[in-house]
């Protein structure tokens, strides 16, 4: 992450290989988060486009989900931002943990 530098860049790659700027961003009432925008999110905290204090207030999300959504990135990739799926993902990095 780049959060100590003053100056930031107009855009970044986002995860499925697009630029993002502020602007195609998800906007900030957003209340559906799907995979993509998440990813999105995640890449423009990465890139340094946004820190993550200014995520958690443009989104009112907390520092724990958003640290949630980086693990999962981290994890399993954009496949691991699924709700439907964190079970399964959470299940299968334990047990790679575990050998």
């Amino acid at each position: 992450m780049i959060e100590n530098q003053s100056i930031r860049p107009a855009q970044v790659i986002g995860p499925l290989g697009e630029p993002l700027t502020l602007d195609t961003l998800p906007p900030p009432t957003t209340t559906r988060w799907v995979v993509r925008r998440k990813a999105e999110v995640v890449a423009a905290v990465n890139g340094g486009l946004l820190t993550v204090d200014e995520v958690c207030e443009r989104y009112s999300l907390t520092l724990e989900e958003f640290a949630s959504w980086q693990r999962s990135i981290d994890r399993s990739g954009m496949p691991g931002l699924r709700v439907t799926r964190i079970q399964h993902y959470r299940d299968v990095y334990e047990r790679q943990q575990r050998f």
